[in-house]
């Protein structure tokens, strides 16, 4: 990244009532997908258990916090989880997250199974968080699943998650990130009958 204008890269960003400090040449941010963040985290129930992993500075942490879930975030990188802290404080729901600061295959097996709810906007090409992720989810819970992908990609995912004991409830196209590419969610609930379900190995 390189600065054209002004002194510093530390910016203060407002959406839909919460606001976010960042370093936007140390975290990954996008305004674009302040509405999918909206549409997500206005489905958060007050004392639902709630797991993000790549939790950044925070946009899809601290919402479902503040209408009373109770959220365990993840994120590996220093810059972004010194953001977090001082976010959540300062939108005061510090005492509804607990921020893990590693690597997310490492953290994964400390965690306690049950989680109401996963929100997981994973980076480019880490699609295997999805399975890493769900057994964590009680049966019945809901995931959402961010990857990126071609459109002819998607009716062989959701054949895929499917026959991994995940009821699609919806997929959604919410942005475009290079030409033919374009960020999806999966909106899917857990089966409580998980025996058969086929899990990839990674």
């Amino acid at each position: 990244m390189e600065l054209v204008s002004g002194t510093t890269t530390t910016t203060l960003h407002r959406e839909y009532g919460f606001s976010y400090r960042l370093d936007v040449a140390r975290s990954f941010f996008s305004s674009r997908l302040a509405y999918e963040r909206r549409r997500v985290w206005t489905q958060v129930s007050e004392d639902e258990r709630v797991l993000v992993p790549f939790a950044g500075v925070g946009p899809f942490a601290i919402p479902p916090a503040r209408r009373g879930g109770w959220v365990t975030a993840i994120e590996k990188n220093p810059d972004s989880c010194i953001f977090l802290r001082e976010n959540a404080r300062f939108n005061r729901v510090e005492t509804h997250i607990i921020l893990f600061e590693g690597d997310l295959e490492e953290i994964i097996p400390t965690l306690c199974p049950g989680y109401d709810r996963a929100i997981i906007p994973a980076p480019y090409g880490f699609d295997r968080s999805l399975f890493l992720v769900m057994p964590l989810v009680r049966p019945g819970g809901i995931v959402h699943f961010y990857t990126f992908k071609n459109p002819t990609q998607i009716p062989a995912l959701a054949k895929e998650y499917s026959g991994a004991g995940l009821k699609i409830r919806c997929i959604r196209r919410c942005g475009n990130v290079a030409p033919g590419i374009g960020r999806y969610v999966f909106d899917m609930e857990r089966s409580w009958d998980t025996s058969d379900a086929a899990y990839p190995i990674w």
